[in-house]
């Protein structure tokens, strides 16, 4: 029976760690993909006949929108991808972490950006005549003032029971 010797026992243990380094700095970038991967979020909008999406870039607060379109005069055909770039409000804000979310609200096309470090939040919908995606300006609700805020009753400039106007499924 003839026996290997092990080659890596043979060498001098210097050179061990140059290779552990070297393995490890090889690793790296696919240990980091999914942190790279993870650079949007995706929410739908809670009305319950709009097949939208929403965008926010985390670390940007950049808000977008695609949704389905019908083919005018494309009978069966499969649709279109009809997408909104950010407008007013919705472009990139100061660095921070970001997300998207839904109200429970039916009949409502917009979602809220929240700042999960500051606390700071905005409403963000799609404004057909432009369009884009539109948000309001952020805001705090534990900002200066909150005390003063009315306890009941609706805030001021709300329109009704929904905020941004009703939005058909077609472009």
């Amino acid at each position: 029976m003839r026996s290997i010797p092990m080659r890596s026992f043979l060498r001098p243990p210097s050179s061990r760690p140059a290779r552990v380094l070297a393995l490890t700095a090889g690793l790296f970038p696919v240990l980091a993909a999914p942190a790279w991967a993870a650079s949007f979020e995706f929410v739908p909008a809670p009305q319950i006949d709009l097949n939208r999406v929403y965008r926010v870039d985390k670390v940007t607060g950049e808000v977008t929108s695609c949704q389905y379109g019908l083919r005018e005069g494309a009978v069966g055909s499969v649709g279109v991808t009809v997408c909104y770039g950010a407008g007013e409000g919705a472009s990139a804000q100061a660095p921070s972490e970001y997300g998207l979310v839904a109200s429970r609200h039916t009949r409502e096309a917009g979602v809220f950006r929240v700042n999960y470090r500051t606390g700071e939040m905005s409403i963000c919908y799609v404004q057909l005549q432009k369009e884009a995606v539109v948000c309001t300006a952020q805001a705090n609700p534990a900002g200066p003032g909150a005390d003063e805020a009315p306890a009941t009753g609706a805030a001021p400039g709300r329109a009704g029971p929904s905020a941004t106007p009703p939005q058909g499924t077609r472009p």
